[in-house]
């Protein structure tokens, strides 16, 4: 008898698609005996269909498999109640395969056979280990670290709040969750990180700012440096922001141990034009009292003593005043609005004897009488006062001191330009390094321009050099406009 076509075409369409499936795929019927088998199971089995097909599974399975997962008994208890099996875990090891890991199911298709599928997730799983090994390492990470690491949802409310956020805030995790951010900014400065948020929704890139972090009543605030970062899922799509923070207690407390002691520096460099221009008055006064001691002496030539003993005195006294007012410890770090043509001004004043002593003339060129930027006076006029000093001891031999104030769009830039010596072109990228000095030793720290550059950068502006060899020197600063 011939064999049916259809029969056999259909045959061949179902070993197709059974071997398409990219799971294991056994048919079994009620013996337990295999009735047919596709290729996927062959391959991670390394069985052949004549060593399988019409075994019984029990020939075929291992038998730990079979005792650890007892899919015998569950095969017999779907064909007694006819209600699959789905999703449940074995795992398999073939000879000289490692050990793989599956997902069966057991389908009832006819009163006596059964379908049982098992898909391979051996590498899921282990994708999964290491995604979880990852996930924990770099818990561990944010936890372990001594920065405030803290995540936000796109409109500012916070999510994660790691142990140094606790630790520093004095705010457990469970007060802050789901609650904005900058609901624990200092009032003043809510405003501005609102609307850092704002700009992170379609930022690619970090901002970093500095503001006061509330803790509760009893401990104040404290100042942190931010670092605001947009979160992006994968597909590229901000779904919140990641906010680092640091600690700047210490930090400040370096940094005005330094700037004092720069300030020290920069009086010893001073002293000896203070002392001549002091001298002076003294000198005036000296005389004027020599000459009260005269017995013959008329009214009017003693009032004019008087008065330039009074005269000159107020002068001394004036040199001493901003001398004290310059040495200062500057312990307030506030951000004021500060008019910047008169911190030149006035540092001016305290360096112009001793550019008389070195011979050297300043000339100070504005653009406008007032300019109006953020920032801590004290430390704005550290900054002018060592580029000063530094202009000033480049010229040895005398030569001119200029210092121009121009606007720019939202910017003031301050040029400082000297005659002197200049700078070589290998130092030129330096000099702004911490302890980098020309100086002869034991004249110089190393620490102004660094200082400098330190107080700038706190003052979101930038500070850099220009300068040829013998051709005298530039320092260019530039602040953003209040």
């Amino acid at each position: 008898m011939s064999e049916n076509p259809i029969k056999n075409s259909f045959q061949i369409q179902y070993e197709m698609l059974l071997n398409a499936i990219p799971s294991s795929v056994l048919m079994v019927d009620r013996k337990l005996q295999i009735l047919s088998v596709n290729e996927n199971f062959l391959i991670k089995s390394q069985r052949s269909k004549d060593t399988t097909v019409g075994r019984p599974l029990a020939d075929v399975f291992p038998l730990v498999i079979l005792q650890s997962t007892n899919i015998e008994e569950s095969i017999r208890n779907v064909f007694h109640s006819g209600i699959a099996v789905k999703g449940q875990k074995m795992t398999y090891r073939a000879p000289g395969v490692p050990l793989r890991i599956y997902y069966y199911s057991i389908l009832p298709i006819q009163s006596d056979q059964i379908i049982l599928i098992m898909e391979d997730v051996t590498e899921q799983f282990r994708l999964s280990e290491e995604v979880r090994r990852v996930e924990r390492h770099l818990a561990s990470v944010v936890e372990s670290a001594s920065d405030i690491v803290l995540s936000t949802d796109i409109d500012g409310r916070i999510l994660t709040w790691n142990s140094a956020a606790e630790k520093l805030s004095g705010l457990p995790t469970q007060d802050v969750y789901g609650r904005y951010f900058f609901d624990f900014c200092d009032a003043n400065q809510k405003q501005m990180v609102e609307q850092i948020f704002q700009r992170m929704k379609t930022s690619n890139a970090a901002h970093t700012t500095e503001f006061n972090l509330l803790t509760p009543s009893n401990s104040g605030t404290i100042l942190i440096s931010w670092v605001f970062s947009p979160m992006k899922d994968d597909y590229s799509k901000t779904v919140g922001t990641v906010v680092v923070g640091r600690d700047l207690a210490e930090r400040r407390k370096l940094e005005l141990q330094l700037r004092q002691s720069q300030k020290l520096t920069a009086l010893g460099v001073m002293a000896g034009g203070i002392a001549h221009e002091i001298r002076n008055p003294l000198a005036i006064c000296s005389s004027a009292a020599q000459f009260l001691q005269e017995n013959q002496i008329s009214d009017d030539f003693q009032k004019e003593c008087a008065k330039k003993i009074q005269t000159n005195i107020q002068k001394a006294s004036a040199i001493i005043e901003n001398l004290l007012r310059f040495a200062r410890s500057s312990l307030d770090t506030e951000m004021i609005e500060v008019d910047l043509i008169s911190v030149l001004k006035e540092t001016i004043d305290l360096v112009t004897n001793q550019a008389k002593v070195q011979k050297i003339k300043i000339h100070l060129s504005l653009q406008r009488n007032s300019i109006v930027v953020s920032g801590v006076p004290g430390l704005l006029q550290q900054v002018f006062m060592n580029i000063f000093l530094n202009a000033i001891n480049a010229m040895p031999t005398g030569g001119v001191l200029s210092v121009t104030v121009n606007t720019v769009e939202d910017r003031v830039i301050v040029r400082v330009i000297d005659t002197g010596v200049g700078i070589p072109a290998g130092e030129l990228d330096k000099i702004f390094d911490p302890f980098h000095t020309s100086s002869p030793v034991g004249q110089g720290t190393g620490l102004g321009l660094s200082i400098c550059y330190s107080i700038i950068r706190q003052h979101l502006g930038s500070i850099q050099a220009e300068s040829r060899l013998g051709q005298g020197a530039a320092i260019i600063v530039t602040l953003p406009l209040l």
